[in-house]
Formats: structure tokens, sequence, C-alpha cells
């Protein structure tokens, strides 16, 4: 990588967007706390500095503020919200509480040409509840809204720039520019965060971890270890092996779609474990849901465990921890050495084991980890599926489990995913395209009702439908599907679906729900 971003995270609910933002820039950057040592911080060689908004106010005790380093590198400052009144009262200006509180909408307008904002008047997302009412010495006002009227400050000789709204969040709209214009145009970095760059610095960190010795991979069919274990397979081959257990608890056709993707490149190294009878076996009559899930991840130890001590001593394990897992763990930096005996992938592995990680996706978000998915040439189906909790079919499934009910499930999803695809509703969004639905599937319920099938009374099992647009996952709509869509599912499943005789669909938004029942 030839150029990078440091963003100082004050406690801001948004830093992890200040990140994609950039990234989707194609510049690199990475996201520290804002009290992260010197070291760590410059490691990366960054071209700028990012400083993102937070709860606290810069005269409270203990308020967080910008490290010396900071400021003395020379290098470009952007900060946001709180990030700007922090800049503010270091450089020597004021800060103050605001008369009235600013959350929500604002109109701000541009006051003079600068290569941050653009010109006129734009909508733009505030939130806080202290403002600046003196700049710094050397600072210009650049922009206005009707209750800041220091919007935007700006010092042009040094390169410092603060903003009171928060550019990162889609209800800014122009925001994604305005952070483009800091990185590459302020800063001076080079677009070169690309799905080939990436692919090629990972490559060569994987040779260089690995060497010559064994890798073992667990394939589960999601994304993120689909994708991690197709690059460990671009950089060591024949060195890696990967074991995908059946647990019974995929969709349909799933693992026929895991075995088609890794079998061409893999061969005999991808090694398919039936255990659909063990683990139905492990469940019967269990219909707590953490007990599912805790009795799931001990029956994939154990079958994990015995396919490694099968295949000898291997030393290192691919795990698929993507970028959102390390900053929220607070994980250590890539240059600590990492030995586990634990993995979360996979619900722990046993005591005796003791694995190297290697995390190919370790500094990527979801969707860059999709496009290089792509790039590695990971068919489309696998690469842009659906989130799926690890314990599968298990928690959607509510009460108890059996094969039975599991087929039923399995069919009645079927149905609805396939329908919702076939409407264009599923998959990638194409650019300037409606967001596509984020998460769909089905939930069968330990409820039965009263149906009339063909003149007779039945007493079955009711399937509910849940689909949802989101942007982050943290928060979600249901989606307004369209009526005859609906009810040719409904009638689908009816007709189609031994033993569920009534179809309901979940309006719920998330909060107060969840995206999952269990």
């Amino acid at each position: 990588m030839t150029s990078a971003i440091a963003i100082l995270d004050f406690g801001s609910q948004y830093a992890q967007l200040i990140a994609r933002r950039v990234r989707e820039a194609q510049v690199y950057c990475e996201l520290f706390p804002w009290d992260a040592p010197a070291e760590q911080v410059l490691a990366i060689q960054p071209r700028g500095f990012i400083l993102s908004g937070g709860p606290a106010s810069v005269y409270e005790v203990d308020a967080p503020f910008i490290p010396a380093y900071v400021l003395q590198s020379g290098l470009p400052v952007l900060g946001i919200c709180y990030g700007m009144q922090a800049l503010t009262h270091a450089l020597g200006g004021v800060v103050a509480p605001a008369e009235q509180r600013e959350y929500g909408p604002a109109q701000v307008e541009t006051l003079r040409p600068n290569p941050l904002l653009p010109p006129g008047s734009y909508p733009v997302w505030m939130s806080h509840g202290d403002r600046i009412e003196q700049p710094p010495p050397g600072f210009e006002v650049l922009a206005r809204s009707p209750n800041s009227p220091i919007a935007a400050i700006g010092d042009p000789q040094r390169a410092y720039y603060g903003v009171q709204f928060h550019p990162e969040v889609h209800h800014t709209p122009g925001g994604a520019e305005m952070l483009r214009r800091f990185v590459i145009e302020i800063c001076g970095c080079q677009p070169d965060w690309t799905p080939e760059a990436i692919i090629e610095q990972a490559v060569s960190r994987i040779r260089q971890q690995v060497g010559d010795q064994r890798v073992l991979a667990a394939v589960s069919g999601g994304v993120d270890s689909s994708v991690a274990t197709a690059l460990v397979q671009r950089a060591v081959g024949s060195q890696l092996t990967a074991v995908f257990v059946d647990t019974g608890m995929l969709r349909h056709g799933e693992r026929d779609q895991v075995e088609r993707a890794f079998r061409r490149s893999l061969g005999e190294n991808l090694i398919v474990v039936d255990a659909a009878a063990e683990f139905l076996g492990a469940l019967a009559g269990v219909e707590e849901p953490e007990e599912k899930r805790r009795i799931i991840g001990e029956t994939f130890i154990r079958t994990f465990e015995r396919e490694a001590r099968r295949l000898g001593k291997i030393p290192f394990l691919v795990q698929g921890t993507i970028y959102p897992d390390v900053i929220e763990s607070a994980a250590p930096d890539r240059s600590k050495a990492q030995r586990i005996k634990t993995h979360h992938n996979v619900g722990g592995l046993p005591s005796e084991f003791d694995f190297e990680l290697v995390e190919p996706l370790r500094y990527l978000f979801k969707d860059e980890v999709r496009i290089v998915g792509e790039a590695l040439g990971l068919p489309e189906e696998l690469v842009w599926r659906q989130p799926f909790p690890g314990p599968g079919l298990a928690v959607r499934c509510l009460g108890p489990i059996t094969a039975e009910r599991l087929e039923r499930l399995r069919a009645a999803d079927h149905i609805f995913t396939g329908e919702l695809a076939q409407a264009g509703l599923l998959g990638r969004t194409p650019p300037g395209s409606p967001q596509r639905i984020a998460q769909a599937f089905a939930v069968l319920l330990p409820v039965r009702s009263v149906g009339v099938m063909g003149d007779q009374r039945t007493y079955q099992e009711v399937v509910a439908l849940r689909a949802v647009t989101t942007q982050d996952f943290m928060t979600a709509d249901w989606a307004a599907l369209p009526h005859d869509l609906l009810a040719r599912v409904a009638n689908r499943i009816v007709n189609e679906v031994n033993g569920i005789n009534r179809v309901v669909y979940d309006i719920t938004s998330k909060p107060p729900a969840t995206i999952e029942w269990e």
C-alpha cells in the first residue's frame, strides 16, 4: 500500500462508517482508539488523520483529547463533530454548549471556496450539543447552518479542517465526496486500495507467515470463511486442506453449492463430513435456543477434532475474521503474535490443539470481502449469499429439532428466497438501483393452527416469513414486499410443503425486534 489514513475514534457510533467511506474512495485506512500508542498508529505511515465524533464535551474531566503526535506530524487533519471541537480546543479556539442542541437533518451553506466542501447549500446530518464559538487562530469559517454559525472551519496553510456535521452517514448525501476530497485531494493519497492490490498483499503476507507448512480451514459456506479459504488456497495451493462439516442444518442445495465452489481448486484436499445424524441425535428433545447453540458448537468441535487428528499435525488454522470483529473486540495490532486454543468461528477448538491463526480478511469490511471474492472467481451465489447464523436452521426451527421439521423449513425457505430472487429483489444491488433485500428467510414456529384443505380440517404448523432492508444490520426495516408476491409465496408453501397450513409475514423493525427470531 502506498498511502493510508489513520482514523482516531473518540467514541462515535459512526466511527466504522468513516472507515468504510474512506475505503470506498479506494484509500486504505485503519480505525484506532483515540488513545492508541503513537507507534501503533504511525506504523501504517498515514498521510492524514480523521478525528471522529463522540459523546463527550471537550471541557469534561477526562474528556478525550488529540494526542500530541497528531499535530506534531505536520499532516492534514479533519475533525468531525467532537473531532472538530477537540481540534478547536487544542489550538486555542472556543467551544461552548449550544443554546439549542442540533440532532437530525440540517441545511448547511458554504461561505467561501475551499477544497473540502461544495459550493451552495446542501443537506447534512447533525448530532451535537456543543458548538464552536470562536475558531482557533489561522482558521476561516467555511460554512454555517441555521443553528451553527460555525458549521465548518479550515486552515488551508496547515491543511486542518473541521465539520460540525457527519459526512460519513447516508443522511449527508454529499458526505462521501467530502471525505474523498480530503483523503485524495488534501492528503494526497493514491486510490490504490483495489481488489487486485488487496489480493496481492494478502497472498504475500500469507506466504511469509506460513512458509512451507500445512494449513487447515473450516469451510462453512459463509462468505467470510469461503473468501478466506480461497485467498489462502491462492497463496499456498496444495498446502491447504479444507474441512466442510454438513450439520444437517444447511439450507436447500447449500452442501452441493460449497462442494462445487471448492472441489475444482482443492480437489482431494476438500474433505466433506456428513454429520447430520450426529447433530440431530445431540439435539433430540432440545428446545431452548441457547442450549441448541451450545450443543451445535460442541458437536462441531468433536467433528472437527476428529478430522484434524486424522490429518496429522497442522500448525496453521484459517479464520475468517473481518475488520468489524477486530474493532469491536479491540483486538491487538497485526504486528503482535497471536496463538489460540479456541476459535470463535467454529465454536471453540479442543484445549490440546494449538493453532496459529491465518486471518487474510482481518482488515477488510464485509463489502470488501465480497468484492475480493468476486475477483478470486468464487461463484456469485456464494459471494452474495444471505447472512446465515452459525447454528444454521436450528435457530430458525423454533421448538424441537427433527429431520422432518428441518426439511419442512428448508422447503418453505427455498420457495420464499427463490421467489424473491426471481423478482430481482435479492443479490447484489446494481449501482443506481433501489436497495435490494439484505436478508430474507423463513421461520418454522412451534404453533399449530386449524385450516381447511380439500374440504378436510387440518391442524398443522405455521411458518413466518422475514425480509429486511438495512445499511449495516445494526438497525433494519421490514421490507414492504409486493402483495402479489407474498400471496404467491404463501400459496406455494401451503400447497407444496407438507405440514404447513398457515403463512404469516413479520413486519417488525430492528429495534425493537432482532432480525433473527432466536
